[in-house]
């Protein structure tokens, strides 16, 4: 095999060492020369004797010849003596004659000595034989193309190739053109071995001067005859071309790759790669991209053998060529540039082939300045959707033994991509390490995998962790057996378990539950290692004081009885089931033990068991247990009533009390008695109401999970009444008098009922927001109706604390656990509230050294926030034109461990006493504060978004049930900030954390169900607009008419503005649609449905065709892009009537019509489709510029109209601000 390179300046070499064999025997001595031949071989004899050669010697003998500088100049001289009798052609017609016979042929062609050349390469030496000779060697070629049975024999047995080699390394050549015209005439017709000895032999035989007759030759030969394209290769390398035949060469082999056998591809890469140069290295590695088919693809002869199929041998075709490429890219940066740069021109993914793949692995091996750019680029392709899996399934499955050589690289690129925040970066790396397990079985590779793994799982950073968990339990859930082996290296996530939050735990301890079931879980029978292991853990976890690992141990013990306890799981545990649930109910009743005497993880507990159940079918032994459990219920929480009244064993002596928000009226049996609870002294009792709604909402999952889905059983919860302080103690002048206590204990007593009515509403909006069987029509809607007078209920419980909160700030316990672990004691965490509690008991007029005690509690959490806040960023907001919303005013300052920040306790304290008049609807801003120690609604609440306390009216839209529908959409808002990423750097660390924790529904499942209030957004919106065009505050249907019926008390300084709520009503709307169309999630093709619904749902009353006359051809009413425009259009007549009265709200319509437009633009980019047409959801880019033209238009009208009296009554720095926001869409979009 020939080296693809150029070789060194010529150097003759010496001649081949061979000896002439012995003598022939007498049957091969050559018959008598006729009369004719000795006159004419004996001239020829003569003429080389008297230069001192002696010819005729016997046939098993060399000719005798003295030195060769000695003999040819002496030869010259005696052939040039006499012109006249032209010697030189005596001469060649005795050599013809001599080598009419073979053995004499080759006596001419064998060396004299070991260390001479032959007589015919010695005569090749003298410028008037050498043309004729070299024609004589020529003819004589052809007669020894017949002798194929001499492949493999010594160089001195084959003639031909003895002819050959006398061409070799001529110190010239007399008539070179007129030479290689007939060596080219015998190439063509010479046998397949000659051939490629000739054509390996060229550049030792021609000249510079002949290389332009020799490459049009060589590509002429390729043409008829592909299997030379290996030796045609080797000497195009070998010849020193100048730049044109170079490029000539270049054409010749590119020309071949789509033809060339697959064996000799290597060959012919490695001559390209070689001859790459500025000016061609572009077309060369273009080329090979559209032309190289079969990377890939498993070497069909070794697929045929059984053993072998599926896999290809490390000397397959395909790392044949894989190694060329590797060879050629790796000595050349030129060409590594080259294809980046081709790479980065291809725009569309069908243009994409499985030779990208392997040419970004293999720069990427090479490392350095290139490898970052692969990165880069290769990245930038998967979030185009131009590179995608099929591409690397191609090349990683059933190829083995070529990726083993890369594999490192495999996952060095899979590790780049999980620790992208980008989602579909980390979808891709998720499949890549997938595949590449599935691929490789070998232990090496599998624990570098694993480990690769774990290094994500400890990185720190949140998305990167939990995909990389993802992936591990992708693995363990369908490789769990074969990952046993190696479950050693999977402990190692372990060490890490501190810095994760709940939903990771989560993940964590599937793993490891997956792992010990595949080992046996059965730990009585001996059980895995595996198994034994987590059980070690988990319970030394949930035996911890600290909550850190306390709250470890709750979540993997509940995860281990999920695991083992599952009544539809198919794993065969042991011999009998039994031994598992009786494991399953030791582990959960030393977990429930543990938690017993301390709040915040039983708290945790009951929330973890109620998802649990909610999303797993356990045994039914479990399912007994912790009914037993929750049995308590009624003894802890509910008092009897007689004929709807409290008997005197029930009343409280500390402070007067009575019963509130009795829906059920005389016939309830029973009420909640939260006011007793609070005000004993007893520590015990006041946890009980802590832990209240949490084991009300394992309550009502039990009874589901018994009763199918129906809470018919504890139905008499929903209306009956709530033991609370006595109205009278919230009179301006009683409230004065109250004493401290007293004070904290009509807090405290409020806010556990409004911590209870939400559960209430969790439970049974289940029972309305799905058809359940064994519920009527007429029961869901009367249970509709009392969650409604629940709602009310909810909605003046909140405003009355809060209330009392400015004027009494007060710390309120935590009903839920947060998920604020980190740098937290056992002391510390469980007893936080507390602590301050106590310290804030004798209100804001505690002595200065309380005041100190208190601060020095809290001032390291306090200083540590304080670092991260940015005092200006409220103002820096308005600057830039953001919407500053109630939820990012919370989130930008960090409450005090009171629960107020130090300047509103400064504000507060000055004004202490004055309850004053309370607007209804007004923002909750002290109740926000502390927000995230609330029960949280569960999205089923927001289904009563299509519900009204109006059953059987004929009034489409009822004023008084505002109120209601503004809680709900502000809770909605909440809720679509958690998966909106634009609404999440406004969150800091720690109320992203609190949220996080119970947030774990995913977004699709959120948007499922939210997609069915789509037509509750419309009609809201519409009924708002409708009462603000109205602007009247009187009206006969108001909030007081119907809050009697919900059993609210009379609460004279509560008070409900209309223009105000309506106004309220209408921003939240708006925000919730922006919120939807920023959702990124909504505009996956999976999610298209929804997004058509969101559009329909918002399209204008009238006909709007006409608008869009401009397009051609005509948008397609059923397409996205026309119902993007139809929104438009309604949000643009929307803007025109609440401009007449408020700018501010004409503002808010404007950023949803610019929210339509980026959603348009995301759309299109998300498609990979953003220079053409969205295929799958019918949106074209031509309605951008048709929008932004309207935008640009609706934002002048704005800017150029008068501000209404409504508006400049808000100060000159709102309007400035206003109109700066209005400037900013604007200039974007004109």
């Amino acid at each position: 095999m020939v080296f693809l390179q150029r070789s060194n300046p010529r150097k003759r070499p010496p001649p081949a060492p061979t000896a002439p064999g012995p003598p022939p025997p007498p049957s091969a001595t050559p018959s008598a020369p006729t009369p004719a031949e000795p006159s004419v071989v004996d001239a020829a004899a003569a003429l080389l004797a008297d230069a001192g050669c002696t010819l005729l010697v016997p046939p098993h003998l060399p000719p005798s010849l003295p030195s060769a500088p000695t003999f040819v100049p002496r030869l010259t001289r005696a052939l040039a003596a006499d012109p006249a009798a032209d010697l030189p052609a005596r001469l060649l017609a005795g050599l013809a004659a001599f080598a009419e016979s073979p053995t004499r042929l080759r006596q001419l062609l064998l060396p004299t000595s070991p260390r001479s050349l032959s007589l015919a390469r010695v005569l090749l030496s003298v410028p008037a034989l050498q043309p004729g000779l070299l024609g004589l060697l020529l003819d004589k070629l052809p007669e020894h193309f017949d002798d194929d049975a001499l492949d493999g024999v010594p160089l001195q047995d084959d003639v031909g190739r003895l002819i050959v080699a006398q061409f070799r390394w001529l110190d010239f050549l007399v008539d070179a053109d007129t030479f290689v015209t007939k060596l080219v005439e015998v190439l063509s017709v010479a046998p397949p071995r000659l051939k490629k000895e000739i054509i390996g032999s060229i550049p030792e035989i021609v000249g510079d001067q002949s290389h332009a007759a020799v490459v049009s030759a060589l590509e002429k030969l390729l043409q008829e005859d592909s299997q030379v394209v290996v030796a045609v290769l080797d000497t195009l390398s070998n010849l020193n071309l100048d730049a044109l035949l170079q490029e000539q060469a270049v054409t010749v082999a590119i020309s071949c790759i789509r033809t060339i056998h697959a064996d000799q591809m290597p060959h012919l890469l490695r001559f390209l790669l070689l001859s790459a140069t500025p000016a061609n290295v572009g077309r060369i590695i273009s080329q090979i991209r559209e032309q190289l088919k079969f990377v890939g693809v498993v070497d069909p002869r070794a697929a045929r053998s059984k053993k072998l199929k599926g896999k290809a041998s490390a000397t397959s075709t395909d790392g044949a060529i894989l190694d060329a490429l590797r060879s050629g890219l790796r000595f050349k940066n030129m060409l590594c540039e080259a294809f980046l740069k081709e790479l980065k021109l291809v725009d569309h993914a069908r243009d994409h082939k499985v030779i990208d793949v392997w040419l970004i692995m293999l720069i990427y091996a090479n490392g350095g300045a290139l490898q970052k750019s692969a990165e880069k680029i290769l990245k930038s392709k998967i979030l185009q959707g131009y590179i995608r899996e099929t591409l690397f399934h191609q090349c990683i499955h059933g190829n083995t033994e070529i990726v083993k050589d890369n594999f490192m690289s495999y996952l060095s690129v899979s590790d780049y991509l999980l620790a992208c925040k980008e989602d579909k970066a980390r979808e891709f790396a998720t499949y890549l390490f997938t595949a590449l397990f599935e691929e490789f079985s070998d232990t090496f590779s599998r624990q570098e995998l694993v480990g690769s793994l774990i290094t994500h799982i400890g990185s720190g950073v949140s998305y990167e962790v939990s995909s990389a968990l993802d992936i591990m339990i992708s693995l363990t859930s369908n490789n769990s057996e074969e990952l046993i082996p190696i479950a050693s290296h999977i402990t190692g996530i372990l060490d890490y378990l501190e810095s994760f939050h709940e939903d990771n735990l989560r993940k964590v301890y599937e793993i490891f539950c997956q792992l010990a079931l595949a080992a046996g879980f059965n730990t009585s029978s001996g059980g895995s290692s595996v198994a034994n292991e987590l059980l070690m853990v988990v319970r030394k976890q949930v035996s911890n004081p600290d909550m850190k690992y306390k709250r470890m141990g709750i979540i993997g013990a509940l995860r281990i009885v999920s695991a083992i306890a599952d009544a539809n799981a198919a794993v065969n545990y042991s011999s009998s089931q039994q031994p598992n649930c009786e494991e399953a109910l030791g582990l959960l009743n030393m977990t429930v033990n543990s938690c017993k005497f301390v709040t915040l993880p039983l708290i945790l507990l009951y929330d973890e068991l109620s998802a649990l159940f909610e999303s797993n079918v356990l045994h039914s032994a479990i399912i007994e247990w912790v009914g037993e459990h929750v049995a308590e219920f009624d003894t802890l929480f509910l008092a009897d009533l007689e004929d709807g009244q409290l008997s005197e064993k029930y009343l409280c002596e500390s402070i007067e009390g009575e019963l509130w928000m009795n829906l059920d009226g005389n016939i309830s049996p029973v009420c909640v008695n939260i006011l007793p609870l609070v005000s004993t002294s007893q520590q015990r009792s006041q946890a009980c109401l802590q832990i209240l709604p949490s084991q009300f909402l394992l309550l009502t999952t039990i009874e589901r999970s018994g009763s199918e889905g129906s809470l018919g059983g504890i139905n008499a919860l929903l209306g009956c009444p709530l033991h609370l302080p006595s109205t009278k103690n919230l009179d301006e002048s009683r409230w004065g008098s109250l004493s401290a206590l007293e004070k904290k204990t009509v807090c405290h007593s409020l806010y556990f009922a409004i911590n209870w009515i939400r559960e209430l509403l969790n439970a049974f909006s289940t029972q309305v927001a799905a058809r359940v069987d064994n519920v009527s029509q007429r029961v869901r809607d009367e249970t509709a109706v009392k969650l409604l007078k629940r709602l009310r209920n909810l909605i003046l419980l909140e405003i009355l604390l809060n209330t009392l909160l400015k004027i009494y700030p007060l710390s309120l316990p935590e009903l839920r656990y947060l998920g604020n672990y980190s740098g937290s004691t056992s002391s510390s965490k469980f007893n936080t509230g507390k602590k301050i509690e106590e310290d804030n008991m004798e209100g804001p007029s505690s002595n200065k050294r309380q005041k100190g005690r208190k601060d020095k509690a809290a001032s390291d959490k306090l200083n540590s926030d304080e670092k991260l806040k940015q005092s200006t960023i409220l103002d820096a907001f308005k600057r830039a034109g953001v919407t500053i919303t109630q939820e990012t005013k919370k989130a930008s300052s960090r409450p005090l461990p009171s629960g107020m920040t130090s300047k509103d306790v400064e504000s507060e304290a000055n004004n202490p006493g004055e309850l004053g008049h309370i607007d209804l609807m007004a923002a909750p801003v002290q109740l926000d504060m502390q927000r995230f120690k609330f029960r949280t609604l569960h999205v089923n609440c927001l289904s009563l978004l299509k519900y009204s306390e109006f059953q059987d009216s004929t009034y489409p839209y009822h004023e008084s049930e505002l109120p209601l529908y503004l809680y709900l959409l502000r809770d909605l808002n909440n809720k679509l900030d958690h998966v909106n990423p634009s609404s999440k750097p406004f969150f800091n660390n720690s109320q992203a954390k609190s949220t996080r924790a119970h947030c774990q529904k995913s977004t699709e499942d959120l948007l499922s169900k939210i997609q069915p209030l789509f037509s509750s957004l419309r009609k809201h919106l519409d009924g708002s607009v409708s009462m603000m065009k109205d602007r009247s505050d009187s009206s006969p249907d108001n909030w007081s008419s119907h809050s009697d019926s919900a059993g609210n008390p009379h609460i004279p300084y509560v008070m409900v503005s209309k223009s105000s709520i309506a106004t309220s009503v209408f921003k939240e709307v708006l925000g919730c649609y922006r919120k939807l169309l920023g959702t990124p999630d909504l505009l996956n093709q999976a999610n298209m449905s929804a997004l058509k619904e969101l559009l329909q749902t918002f399209q204008p009353t009238e006909n709007f065709d006409d608008d869009l006359s401009e397009f051609r051809p005509p948008l397609v009413p059923s397409n996205v892009d026309y119902l993007y425009c139809g929104a438009f259009k309604m949000f643009e007549a929307i803007m025109d009537a609440v401009c007449l009265f408020s700018h501010i709200l004409a503002s808010d319509v404007l950023i949803t019509m610019q929210s339509i437009l980026n959603s348009i633009i995301v759309l299109l980019e998300k498609s990979g489709e953003s220079n053409g047409k969205n295929m799958h959801g019918g949106c074209s880019k031509e309605i951008i510029p048709f929008v932004k033209k309207q935008l640009g238009l609706s934002a002048h009208k704005l800017l150029t109209s008068d501000f209404p009296n409504e508006d400049t009554e808000n100060g000159w720095q709102s309007k400035g601000d206003l109109i700066a926001r209005i400037l900013q869409i604007y200039l974007r979009n004109t």
